[in-house]
C-alpha cells in the first residue's frame, strides 16, 4: 500500500468513528423561581465563548415574565457539541446580573447547567457544560437567590 492510499484509509477510518451531531431541540425546565420578585427569567445558551458573563455572546437567548414557580423553554436546532446554560432572574430589567451592596455578590437569582454553582465567582464553562449527545430529557436548572 502506498503512502497516499494509507492516508486515505486512515481518513476514512477516522470519519467512521466520529458520531455525527444532528440538530435537535433542547428543553430547559427552570425551577424554584421566586414569584414574589419582579422581572423576567432570561435563559441563555452559550458555547465556551463568553460564558457566563458576556450575555451578548450567548448563541441563543429566551426571556419571559417570572409568573410561575417553574417555566420551560425550548431551544430548537441545537448543533453545538458542548454548551452551557445560564439562567438570570432579571428583577431590574437591566439584562445583566445586578450586584448587592458589596459590589461583588449578585443580588438577583441565578442558575447554571450541570448543577454548577457560584463558588468564589461564577462557574467555569468546564463545570457547567453539557454534551448534546448525552441529552435525552429536559435539563432542570433551579434558580438560587442570595
Amino acid at each position: 500500500m502506498n503512502h497516499i492510499n494509507f492516508l486515505i484509509l486512515i481518513g476514512i477510518l477516522a470519519m467512521a468513528t466520529i458520531k455525527p451531531i444532528h440538530a435537535q431541540p433542547v428543553v430547559i425546565k427552570i425551577t424554584d423561581i421566586d414569584i414574589s420578585r419582579k422581572g423576567d427569567i432570561i435563559v441563555m445558551l452559550f458555547t465556551k465563548e463568553g460564558f457566563p458573563k458576556q450575555h451578548l455572546l450567548a448563541k441563543q437567548k429566551q426571556q419571559t415574565h417570572a409568573s410561575t414557580e417553574s417555566l420551560s423553554f425550548t431551544f430548537d436546532e441545537i448543533t453545538y457539541q458542548e454548551f452551557a446554560i445560564k439562567v438570570l432572574h432579571d428583577e431590574d430589567s437591566s439584562g445583566e446580573v445586578s450586584k448587592s451592596w458589596t459590589g461583588i455578590f449578585p443580588s438577583e437569582g441565578l442558575g447554571f447547567s450541570n448543577g454548577a454553582t457560584l463558588f468564589f465567582g461564577p462557574p467555569s464553562f468546564k463545570r457547567a457544560k453539557l454534551s448534546l449527545i448525552d441529552i435525552n430529557e429536559p435539563i432542570v436548572i433551579p434558580v438560587a437567590y442570595p
